[in-house]
């Protein structure tokens, strides 16, 4: 199945105020340090981006988003803009909302057992939800955490909650530009929700190996801060 408009929506990592790209998450492992938020927003919105993707670092470390942060670069961006990063409440994703983001990701509070339907009823579309995957497991807490449950079983909860759509992310690979965890993404594809998928895409194959796989759309960081290729060149190879 091959997913006709297939997006490559670039990242935006954020740690104290600069873009970053973090090997597995670790707050300690910056692999790359790619200046302001706020430039890189318009790098890509000149590149043709048809979308941005912000992780708020520091909000998902501390539990508590940076605001500020996200009006900048909605402002800046100009372009539909999705956020996530310490997302936990229903308050928190309004805020999000608020400050200029058009779809929140929440991942931690997401295995609480009342969020996902309340959210899906409230939220809709704007409602992400970060299945974050590590040792066949889903990771919390800014990944400082393993639950016990699986992406498969998470996704299939999202997917009797009514939620829209789901960020698939392979902890292990992202900023590893080690290709993506494809097992992963077809065991959470069996919930028939439209996927995104993250970490480890290093190239334009990597891009339409995912597409081909039915992802609706891929989050690309480093390959894109770390000239693999440009949004023109992936854009121009998907249409093809």
């Amino acid at each position: 199945m091959i997913t006709h408009h297939f997006d490559v929506i670039p990242a935006i990592d954020v740690l104290e105020g600069r873009v970053v790209r973090l090997s597995q998450g670790r707050r300690e492992a910056v692999t790359i340090e790619g200046g302001d938020p706020v430039e890189l927003a318009r790098r890509f919105r000149n590149e043709g981006a048809r979308r941005l993707h912000l992780v708020d670092l520091d909000g998902a470390f501390s539990g508590t988003p940076t605001l500020d942060l996200v009006e900048r670069v909605a402002a800046a961006g100009g372009l539909p803009l999705q956020v996530g990063g310490g997302y936990r409440t229903a308050e928190a994703i309004e805020s999000a909302i608020a400050s200029g983001a058009d779809r929140v990701m929440v991942g931690t509070a997401a295995l609480s057992p009342t969020f996902l339907a309340d959210a899906a009823a409230r939220f809709g579309r704007q409602l992400v939800i970060a299945i974050d995957a590590r040792d066949g497991k889903v990771a919390v807490d800014g990944w400082t955490r393993t639950s016990d449950t699986t992406p498969a079983a998470l996704a299939l909860e999202c997917a009797s909650a009514g939620i829209e759509r789901l960020l698939v992310t392979s902890t292990a690979r992202d900023g590893s530009l080690a290709g993506p965890d494809v097992g992963l993404l077809v065991e959470v594809m069996g919930a028939h929700i439209p996927v995104i998928a993250a970490g480890g895409i290093s190239s334009i194959d990597d891009l339409l190996a995912v597409r081909d796989l039915g992802c609706e759309a891929a989050v690309a960081g480093s390959a894109l801060l770390a000239g693999r290729f440009t949004l023109a060149e992936a854009h121009a190879r998907i249409r093809d």
